[in-house]
């Protein structure tokens, strides 16, 4: 019982911590509720509290250049994808601000960046490793398709159901290895990928309940988001975290045949 309650203690501090920039976020926003500074919009003070905080888990060494280098890639797509949806009347963010585009205020790409910030973490935290892992000729069109059907399934058929079905067509012998003190664990790739997606559909309640943005059903008063959001969720999160590991190993291979490497051999 004490090894079992010291290694959930770890594994939740680890958690915690990897969660670092999602309680910012949710901090600010309820915040944002109490505190409003004359000319600057809520949006506006959202912004610049993230980017203020993005600066800090840089500086201070909690985030590594690379790590950022990921998180500025999942805004960059995030910020897409809110742009189109935003458009397409999927949910909207009612308030004024300085800082929007399109309709779309900048401080919501770092909501999808601390999605990002939070694989970062936990990948180096935990010790993370993916074993049975796919090869990327399945991996990246799979990733592309799924992003792509955000957009398409507005004019088109909605393929998410024969998406998900290959999903675990794909990812059948993946798992997820990752570390507890000094104890290993393993879980099913897939099941981590609705675990996450699970977590973060309860955030989205927290977070429209919080104002940060609204859908057609949230007009009037807030309600509970709808669960089907769970699958749109799970699908976003396998697109994340295939570009993470896709970039780790970009990096593992640019590593492994950089001159440095090679200039370690004993000459012939």
């Amino acid at each position: 019982m004490k090894r079992a309650i010291r290694l959930l203690a770890h594994f939740t501090y680890q958690e915690a911590m990897s969660c670092l920039f999602p309680v910012f976020i949710f901090g600010s926003l309820a915040l944002s509720h109490i505190v409003t500074i004359p000319g600057l919009p809520r949006y506006d003070m959202l912004l610049i509290l993230c980017f203020a905080f993005q600066v800090f888990m840089v500086k201070s060494g909690l985030e590594t250049r690379d790590e950022l280098k990921v998180i500025t890639v999942f805004h960059l797509i995030g910020l897409a994808l809110e742009i189109f949806k935003v458009h397409m009347g999927s949910w909207s963010y009612p308030e004024s601000a300085y800082t929007k585009v399109l309709g779309v205020p900048l401080y919501s790409g770092f909501m999808y960046a601390s999605v990002a910030s939070y694989l970062c973490q936990a990948w180096r935290r935990l010790d993370i490793s993916l074993e049975g892992w796919p090869s990327h000729r399945l991996c990246v069109p799979l990733a592309a398709a799924i992003y792509l059907n955000f957009f398409t399934h507005h004019f088109l058929w909605d393929i998410r159901w024969f998406l998900t079905a290959a999903i675990f067509l794909v990812f059948w012998r993946s798992q997820v290895r990752f570390r507890v003190l000094t104890e290993w664990f393993r879980m099913p790739l897939s099941l981590s990928f609705f675990l996450i997606g699970f977590f973060i559909w309860i955030a989205e309640n927290i977070a429209t309940l919080l104002g940060a943005w609204r859908y057609p059903n949230q007009q009037t008063g807030w309600e509970l988001v709808h669960l089907s959001k769970i699958s749109s969720w799970f699908l976003l999160v396998i697109v994340s975290i295939i570009i993470v590991a896709q970039l780790k190993h970009l990096k593992s291979s640019l590593i492994a045949r950089s001159p440095r490497q090679h200039g370690m051999q004993r000459p012939q």
